[in-house]
C-alpha cells in the first residue's frame, strides 16, 4: 500500500468476537494496522456475550468495545435495564451504548418491544453521555420520531451506524447532531443515492466502519470483511467528498474521537 492509502483511520463499528474471526485475532488486527486502521470499536449485540467482548478490547490495545441489545434479538433476550448499561460502561475501555435500534425487516413482529429496548439504551446514553450506536433498517419513520421524542427529553450522543435508510432519516439524524456511519456498502455500484446522502451531509458528521465479518466493500465483496477493508470503503468516501484519501482519513479519525470521546482520552493516555 502507498504512504497514501495507510493513512490513519478508525473502524468505527465491527463485531470481533463473531465465530468468523475464532483463532484469527492477533492477525486481523495485525492486517489492520498496517492498512492505517490504527483503532477499532468492537460491537457486543447481546448482553450475555459482554464478557467475551469485553475480554478482546482489554487483550488487544487498538481495540474498544460496546454492548447492547439488537433489534433482532429483543424479542428473545431478556430487556436491559439502564442501571445494568450504565454498570457496564464504567470499564475503561467501554465507549458506546449498542448497537440498539429498530429493525423491521426481519423482526417487526417484534417491534414493540425493540422501540422499549431502545428507550432504554438512549436514557442509559443520556446518563453516561456515551454515544448510542443505532441500527435501523425499514423502520426510518420511527426510528426518527424515536429519537426525536427522546432528545427533547435530554441531549445524548449517537451515531447511525452502516446508514442505509432514505434521505428523511439522514436529515432528522443530523439536525439533533447524530451522526453517520458509512460501511461498504455505500461503496457497492447500486448505492448511488446512498452516496448522494452522504455528500449532502456535513463532513464533520461522517465516521467509517466495516460491521465486519459482514458487507465486505469491492474488491472483496461476497467474502468475509475485516477491519482493514476500513481503509477501502473510505477511499470511496474520498472520493464521495472530493477529498485526498489523507485528508478524509484524518477527518473522520477527528470526527471519532469527538463523538467516541472516552476512546479518545484513552488514546491521548
Amino acid at each position: 500500500m502507498t504512504a497514501e492509502i495507510t493513512a490513519e483511520i478508525v473502524d468505527s463499528h465491527c463485531h470481533l468476537d463473531f465465530p468468523d474471526f475464532e483463532g484469527e485475532l492477533d492477525a486481523v488486527i495485525a492486517r489492520a494496522a498496517a492498512a492505517g486502521v490504527t483503532r477499532m470499536v468492537t460491537i457486543c449485540t447481546r448482553l450475555r456475550n459482554e464478557p467475551a467482548v469485553r475480554a478482546i478490547a482489554e487483550a488487544h490495545a487498538p481495540v474498544f468495545y460496546a454492548a447492547g441489545t439488537h433489534p433482532m434479538s429483543a424479542g428473545e433476550e431478556p430487556l436491559t435495564s439502564v442501571e445494568e448499561l450504565v454498570a457496564l460502561a464504567r470499564h475503561p475501555k467501554f465507549v458506546g451504548l449498542g448497537e440498539t435500534g429498530l429493525d423491521y425487516h426481519y423482526t417487526a413482529e417484534t417491534k414493540a418491544i425493540q422501540q422499549e429496548s431502545l428507550r432504554i439504551h438512549i436514557a442509559a446514553a443520556r446518563e453516561t453521555q456515551l454515544p448510542l450506536i443505532i441500527h435501523a433498517r425499514d423502520a426510518d419513520e420511527d426510528m426518527a420520531r424515536i429519537l426525536t421524542e427522546e432528545h427533547a427529553h435530554g441531549a445524548y450522543p449517537c451515531v447511525l451506524h452502516c446508514f442505509s435508510s432514505g434521505p428523511a432519516l439522514a436529515e432528522a439524524a443530523l439536525d439533533l447532531g447524530f451522526y453517520l456511519s458509512m460501511s461498504g456498502i455505500a461503496t457497492f455500484p447500486k448505492s448511488a443515492e446512498l452516496r448522494e446522502i452522504f455528500a449532502r451531509a456535513p463532513l464533520d458528521r461522517i465516521l467509517v466502519e466495516t460491521d465486519s465479518p459482514y458487507l465486505a466493500p469491492p474488491p472483496n465483496r461476497g467474502k468475509r470483511n475485516e477491519p482493514a477493508y476500513t481503509a477501502l470503503t473510505a477511499k470511496v468516501g474520498a472520493e464521495v467528498f472530493d477529498l485526498p484519501y489523507a485528508e478524509f482519513a484524518a477527518r473522520t479519525s477527528e470526527n471519532f474521537d469527538r463523538l467516541f470521546s472516552k476512546a479518545a482520552a484513552w488514546k491521548a493516555a
